[in-house]
């Protein structure tokens, strides 16, 4: 078995008496690109807002590369190499897509009165750093040229690249992404997934989730199926479009919508 760059034990995350997450226990392997699905309502929004720090759990434990990160603050797990993007993109809409980036790298000196007033030089050095980082990551994503736009002018798909962006200044080990082709045409589409398995070739996990089965079916492995929030099926694409199980938790979804 490969190795768990992230576990999760006994995780359960109620609301009142609704309990949005019961008792998930989850291994994703290093290396890996994750397909997590399941029908509205089934806890996959709740995992990931638990697993960044976002919500507390009622119960269980996340670990990533075997420490105990429960509990964790969201900065203090981005700076523990675990980063996400979110379903509905929201960057600093007045400031450069540039800019934007620039305010992501974790402990940059001229954040601190050391930096500010007793080092200067080594706050010019590391913004200079960080400049060719971002500049490098907006290349890679296709955004190069629209480093100086604002970021609340490009596109839906573009907005989709600059979260994956934003994510990459951190340098993280595993990349949650939350419906990365929602609403996206599908020539962006294509680059996003072009650039995930890129990633993903050079060392990066994913955990992703997301409604379009194609997506999923053709570019991840496992995939993992909550309902209810609790899981009800792990294993490849092929097994899952043949599983009864799954099968009825969709279609009775849809029964109810």
């Amino acid at each position: 078995m490969a190795e768990a760059i992230l576990k999760t034990d006994g995780l359960s995350c109620a609301f009142g008496a609704f309990k949005a997450l019961d008792d998930v226990c989850l291994n994703v392997e290093r290396g890996s690109i994750t397909g997590l699905i399941g029908p509205n309502g089934a806890g996959k929004s709740t995992l990931f807002n638990v697993l960044t720090g976002e919500l507390e759990p009622s119960s269980g434990t996340v670990a990533l590369n075997g420490r105990d990160v429960t509990g964790l603050s969201p900065d203090r797990l981005f700076s523990s190499g675990l980063g996400r993007t979110f379903q509905i993109p929201r960057p600093f809409a007045k400031m450069s897509v540039l800019e934007n980036l620039m305010l992501c790298p974790p402990a940059q000196a001229g954040e601190t009165l050391r930096g500010l007033f007793l080092a200067p030089g080594e706050v010019r050095r590391q913004e200079a750093r960080f400049l060719d980082k971002a500049r490098e990551v907006l290349d890679f994503v296709t955004l190069g040229a629209l480093a100086d736009h604002p970021a609340g002018k490009i596109s839906g798909g573009q907005m989709k690249l600059l979260e994956l962006a934003r994510v990459l200044m951190g340098d993280p080990e595993l990349i949650l992404l939350d419906e990365p082709a929602a609403g996206v045409n599908p020539t962006l589409t294509g680059i996003l997934i072009e650039k995930i398995e890129e990633l993903n070739r050079g060392g990066k996990t994913f955990v992703i989730i997301e409604h379009d089965m194609d997506f999923i079916m053709s570019h991840c492995n496992p995939v993992i199926a909550l309902a209810e929030g609790r899981i009800i099926f792990e294993g490849t694409a092929a097994e899952a479009q043949a599983n009864t199980v799954l099968l009825d938790a969709y279609l009775g979804a849809q029964a109810d919508e």
